[in-house]
This record gives structure tokens, C-alpha cells and sequence, in this order.
């Protein structure tokens, strides 16, 4: 049976909850009830962008079939027999994807846009919002994961550049470094001739490990074994040659481990960041988090103007392999919690009360 509608209560719409929800064009309200308005004949979702109706005037349904026995038309601005918007647009980008994926070629933004069914702008916008990339951005990483697939069953370099899309081999080699963190050849070799210099040392939170390419740093690990965090980093490079450092290298260690001890001293430092596009952009907005201040995942987000995707700013955070160099610690939940960290949770408190002590 259904519930009842508004108008069959003693209580005002007016102090009903969800004609908030309507004022406030709530769009995750969609779905959850509907309206109809006497005056204009029309029956509506909550988000509807039209003129606020007096409230006089609406009467609340908690089913779409109940709207529509008003004998009213569905609203032309909001089309409420639709999915939500939400779903709508996740619907759009999801066949705008599939159709990135499917492509040789990159696709321009304008004939992604058509064969969606909407302006190049409108989709854009959907589309960022909803990824936390730019469909640009989406097809180069795609192109990435191509080549780095390609590279490890390709016969040649050359084939798995031209599979994944590139339709010249300079383009490609302009990028390939960024994109790889190395050469082509090195990295189809699993990192071979490629040399990354560590060392290990003590901090009061455990061991830590740095580790540095040609480039820069490219690994700060903690732990409780430095044996476990020299496995770490060879799983990471398996054909890599990994070199003891010399007493140079570790005054750069020194150097990391005071910054743990006292972080008011600073960290300033050349590193080798290995990511996707959009976890780059989430980990240089954690990089400009002031030392002694948290924000939230859904903070970071809005930072990066990926409003929907704290999921995958979180997946970046886990992925972060430059501890305290790249302050992962320092983004917690909304309600103020702490979350998961790569290093254990008691790091992640105790990295944050001693920047707030600093």
C-alpha cells in the first residue's frame, strides 16, 4: 500500500523535511519522491531548476506512478519519468569511456560530446565531476596502461606503441618517460639497467627506507623490519639494479629522518613521482596541506575540481609510495577520523600530533 501523500496528513508541507529537499533542488532527493504543482499542471523531481512553487500548491508522492495519476504532464525542465541525473550522467560517461577504449585514435572532445548527446561543454564538465580526470586526461592514461601492458607481451617496442594508439613513435618516446617513470626498453625489462640507490635508518616510528633514481627520490617507506622494506622495494623494481648507498646518500637519509623527529624543520626535496595522471594531481594538492593541518578526502576532491571522487582520491592516497615527502597522513575522514594508511594507522596519528605540536 502506498504512503500517504502530504496532503493527507495533518502536517504542513511547508514543515515537511522534503520540501527542504525541494528548495534546496537536492538531486540526491531524486528517486526518493516526486511533486506536483496544481497551478501549472505539471509533476516534478525534487531537483527541478524551476521557479519555486508556493507550497500551497504541491502535493508530495512517494511513487511516480502516484504523480502521474494526478493527470498532470511530466515537467519538461526536470523530466522526472528519467533516471536521476546522477545516474544519467554516470550512464553518459561510462559509454564515453567505452568508446575511448575502443578507439585507435584519441577522440576529440566534440565527437565524444556527439555521440553522447550533449554539448562539448556540459559533457566535460559531467565528465571531470564524475572521473576526477578531463576526457583527455582519461585517454592518455588509458593509452598508458596500454603500453605498459603491450610492453610486457609485445614482440617489439615499436608494436606496442602502435597498439596502444600512438600514431607515430615520436610522439610516443616524447612522452614515455612521464608516462613510465622510465624508457620503454627498461621498463619492458622490468626496470633493468635502471639503478636506484637506498638506504635504511631508524626513526622513533620504526625503520625507514629511501630510495632514489637518476631523477630523484622515488621511495620512502616505513616499517617495523628494514628487511621487509628492502623486499618492498625490490617487488617494485625486480630487475632494477638496487646500490647500497654511500655515506652521500646517507646524509639525504639523515635528512628525511630528522624531518620525521621534527617536522618544522622542513622537507625539500628532488623527487621521482610514478603515477597515473590523476593521482599526481591528487598527491601535489597533498603537498600543499600545510604541515599541522588535516583535510578531508572529499576536501582534496573539491581541491582538484573532482567534486564525486573521494573513492579514487583515497585510492591515490593508498598508492602513495613517498611518505611524509608526499603527506598522505595529513587526509583524514570528513567526520575528523583517522582512515587507513599504508604505514599503520598509530604512524598516521602520531605524524599529524607532531605537526601540530611543531
Amino acid at each position: 500500500m502506498e504512503a500517504l501523500n502530504d496532503n493527507q496528513t495533518k502536517q504542513p508541507l511547508a514543515e515537511d523535511p522534503r520540501w527542504a529537499r525541494i528548495a534546496a533542488r537536492d538531486k540526491t532527493a531524486d528517486g526518493q519522491f516526486w511533486y506536483s504543482v496544481s497551478t501549472t499542471g505539471v509533476y516534478c523531481r525534487p531537483s527541478c531548476p524551476s521557479r519555486l512553487a508556493n507550497p500551497k500548491n504541491v502535493e508530495l508522492h512517494t511513487t511516480l506512478e502516484s504523480a502521474r495519476a494526478t493527470g498532470f504532464r511530466a515537467c519538461k525542465r526536470c523530466k522526472p519519468e528519467g533516471l536521476p541525473a546522477g545516474a544519467e550522467n554516470a550512464a553518459i560517461v561510462a559509454k564515453a569511456c567505452r568508446i575511448i577504449e575502443g578507439s585507435e585514435e584519441e577522440p576529440s572532445l566534440d565527437d565524444l560530446a556527439r555521440s553522447v548527446g550533449r554539448s562539448p561543454s556540459y559533457f566535460h564538465r559531467v565528465f571531470k565531476a564524475t572521473t576526477g580526470l578531463t576526457p583527455k586526461d582519461y585517454a592518455s592514461a588509458h593509452r598508458a596502461n596500454k603500453v605498459r601492458d603491450g610492453l610486457g607481451s609485445s614482440i617489439t617496442v615499436t608494436e606496442a606503441i602502435y597498439d596502444a594508439g600512438f600514431n607515430s613513435s615520436g610522439r610516443f618516446y616524447e612522452k614515455s618517460t612521464g608516462m613510465l617513470g622510465m624508457t620503454p626498453t627498461q621498463y619492458r625489462a622490468g626496470g633493468a639497467d635502471e639503478e636506484i640507490r637506498f638506504a635504511v635508518g631508524q626513526t622513533t616510528l620504526g625503520a625507514i627506507l629511501v630510495a632514489s633514481s637518476k631523477k630523484g627520490v622515488v621511495s620512502i617507506l616505513l616499517g617495523s623490519d628494514p628487511g621487509d622494506l628492502v623486499r618492498d622495494l625490490q617487488d617494485r623494481f625486480p630487475k632494477a639494479t638496487l646500490l647500497g648507498a654511500d655515506r652521500d646518500y646517507e646524509g639525504l637519509v639523515a635528512r628525511v629522518v630528522g624531518f620525521v623527529e621534527c617536522p618544522k624543520i622542513g622537507l625539500d626535496l628532488p623527487l621521482d613521482v610514478r603515477g597515473t595522471v590523476f593521482q599526481q594531481r591528487v598527491w601535489q594538492a597533498l603537498q600543499e596541506i600545510p604541515a599541522g593541518e588535516t583535510v578531508s578526502y572529499a576536501e582534496i576532491a573539491r581541491r582538484i575540481k573532482a567534486p564525486k571522487a573521494s573513492r579514487a582520491v583515497a585510492q591515490a592516497c593508498a598508492a602513495n609510495k613517498l611518505a611524509v615527502a608526499i603527506p598522505c597522513h595529513r587526509v583524514v575522514r570528513t567526520s575528523g577520523a583517522l582512515s587507513g594508511y599504508a604505514w599503520g594507522v598509530e604512524r598516521k596519528r602520531d605524524l599529524i600530533e607532531r605537526e601540530k605540536r611543531a
